[in-house]
């Protein structure tokens, strides 16, 4: 499927959508009218057919079943709309997306970190960046999971590839992605926490402990219908009811207190556990083919399935919230109701308790690779790269996911050997940084299973150290000079260690210093690099750095990025060359910009 095939399945969409959300409103409307049609109905018989109760009963049971049953039919038809609703959301956003407005999706902007290995100087998280071009989680458990998954890439062949193998199976699957999507919607769960879906056993003595309460559940309404037996043969009188009905009464306040504090751990919980329900068995029901997409779904059916389980809970929950209505009176006392429900929900945490984790965190995985494999659907221009044994990192024709692809110039890169330096210099804006990110982001997303933009792209895992903006920190009383240093001791740290595919990104090294001492402190970093089997990119301005490729010939090739001015106008073509960069645009810039003259 091409692009523009993409962009016109959202489309068809989002019009089908519109229409039966409009055509299931006017249902809606057509059956609300109908009810309050009955309701008046209902009236006008009681108040004509009072004489004739036989009837009245008659007819009013009939409406009554009626009025039920167009309630259910109501309900339904809100739900389906809702779910349209939640469709038709996601394709007019998707849309967007296509335009680069990515303002519909979370950026995770807390997750800016400079002290992380490569996220904060490749834009990762926050507004327009690559988290929220790629993610489209529902739950924020998977929002966190997609962001570790981002933060903290693959290093081993077979889990990369093992991960691409459950992407492109979402990819081709957008009917489940959708279903999933909607199900998650349905949760509300933006500020979703453990506390949300698990009413967490506390320690010390519980009501389940006790056979006094596991007998008074059983026993009282057996005694209210021994009661109704010996009343009815006339061997009880009818007055004892009253005695009968302030006992159990008093006794189902005898366990209030505990019953409250379980009471407070699932109130009001009822429709979104039922909602997750759904959510579980939207993976449940599928037919998986990928190994972790079937590892993953059997530790949600074996030896029970989640779904059904957290429904359960569910109706415990919403059956305890009854009988803290004005059922109070009446459930309480006749069938101890809420101590019942109490006992139900600590069995329920005895058996289950420890699995809900276990559960919300595949449902937090599945909810991050959807994010990823409708990225993948979303760019099938993309390439899945292939991983390599041998020490490799080969691009053709690898652009940047964040610009428009019609504004996007492409570029290669080739590192076939350990211990060897792209060295790239160029003019002020010809393009190196953008370079630098393209392939740092490109990096992360192979190392995350994704695809990427390129012709084809092969790499060995491993992982990424970037130093491209490093940031000074009042807090820490860090300079921004020593802040890079500590940055690059990082560096030389986990080479002396011997890690095995670390690919390093450097923009202008030892920005901080005058010319002379940046200057030997830049050629002493490089050949201690090489030394070390250190790999990778480093730009700078500063030509003599390229000059190295001289002593160095085997570990360090010149690339460069040219401007050039023509008619007092300054241009670029954004194309990586082979050798040392002979244009420079500083003075030019300055002087054009009326800075100098």
């Amino acid at each position: 499927m091409t692009i523009k095939q993409r962009i016109q399945s959202y489309r068809m969409l989002a019009d089908d959508c519109r229409q039966k959300i409009n055509r299931l409103g006017k249902q809606i409307y057509l059956i609300g009218t109908v009810r309050l049609v009955i309701f008046v109905v209902a009236v006008i018989m009681v108040f004509f057919l009072v004489h004739h109760l036989n009837l009245l009963a008659l007819l009013l049971l009939f409406t009554f079943v009626l009025f039920i049953l167009l309630m259910k039919k109501h309900n339904q038809l809100l739900e389906e709309k809702e779910a349209e609703e939640f469709l038709f959301h996601i394709a007019e956003n998707e849309l967007k997306a296509f335009d680069h407005d990515f303002s519909a999706f979370d950026g995770s902007p807390e997750k800016t970190d400079p002290s992380h290995s490569f996220s904060f100087d490749l834009d990762f998280f926050g507004d327009k960046s690559v988290f929220q071009q790629i993610n489209r989680t529902v739950l924020s458990i998977g929002k966190e999971t997609l962001a570790e998954m981002m933060l903290s890439p693959l290093t081993e062949k077979e889990a990369i590839e093992k991960r691409q193998e459950a992407i492109r199976e979402l990819a081709d699957n957008e009917d489940f992605s959708l279903r999933f999507r909607v199900a998650g919607m349905k949760t509300a769960s933006s500020d979703l926490g453990k506390e949300d879906y698990l009413p967490v056993s506390e320690p010390g003595k519980r009501m389940h402990h006790s056979l006094f309460w596991k007998v008074a559940v059983w026993a009282t309404p057996l005694l209210y219908l021994s009661y109704a037996v010996l009343w009815l043969t006339e061997i009880l009188p009818g007055g004892l009811f009253v005695y009968l009905y302030l006992f159990t009464l008093m006794l189902s306040l005898v366990s209030f207190k505990r019953v409250k504090e379980t009471w407070l751990l699932v109130d009001k919980r009822s429709k979104r556990l039922n909602a997750y329900a759904d959510l579980l068995k939207v993976v449940e029901e599928e037919t998986f083919e990928s190994d972790q997409l079937q590892s993953l779904q059997k530790k949600l059916t074996v030896p029970v399935k989640a779904s059904h389980v957290i429904r359960e809970l569910s109706e415990y929950s919403h059956n305890l919230d009854l009988g803290f209505t004005i059922a109070i009176l009446f459930l309480n006392p006749l069938l101890l109701w809420t101590t019942r429900y109490t006992l139900k929900i600590e069995h329920w945490m005895r058996e289950h308790g420890d699995h809900v984790d276990g559960w919300f965190r595949l449902l937090a995985e599945t909810d991050a690779l959807i994010s990823a494999g409708t990225f993948a659907m979303n760019h099938p221009d993309y390439t899945y790269p292939v991983v390599s044994d041998r020490y490799c990192f080969i691009g053709e024709g690898m652009g940047h996911p964040l610009i428009p692809r019609n504004q996007c110039v492409k570029n290669d890169i080739t590192v076939t050997r350990r211990s060897f330096f792209m060295i790239v210099t160029g003019a002020n804006m010809a393009g190196k940084s953008t370079y630098l990110r393209t392939i740092g982001v490109n990096h992360v997303m192979a190392s995350v299973g994704m695809p990427v933009w390129a012709r084809r792209m092969e790499f060995y895992p491993g992982s990424l150290l970037t130093n491209l903006r490093t940031a000074d920190s009042l807090v820490n009383h860090e300079s921004y000079f020593f802040a890079e240093l500590k940055r690059l001791k990082i560096i030389i740290n986990r080479l002396e260690a011997g890690e095995e595919g670390l690919f390093i990104i450097l923009d202008e090294i030892l920005k901080g210093t005058n010319s002379e001492d940046k200057k030997k402190g830049s050629l002493a970093l490089v050949k201690r690099l090489i030394g070390l089997s250190g790999n990778g990119i480093i730009a700078t301005h500063d030509l003599t750095l390229g000059e190295m490729e001289n002593e160095f010939p085997d570990q360090i090739k010149n690339y460069h990025f040219d401007a050039g001015i023509e008619d007092d106008i300054l241009t670029f073509d954004y194309q990586l060359q082979e050798g040392i960069a002979i244009n420079m645009n500083a003075s030019f810039l300055m002087k054009k910009m009326g800075i100098t003259e």
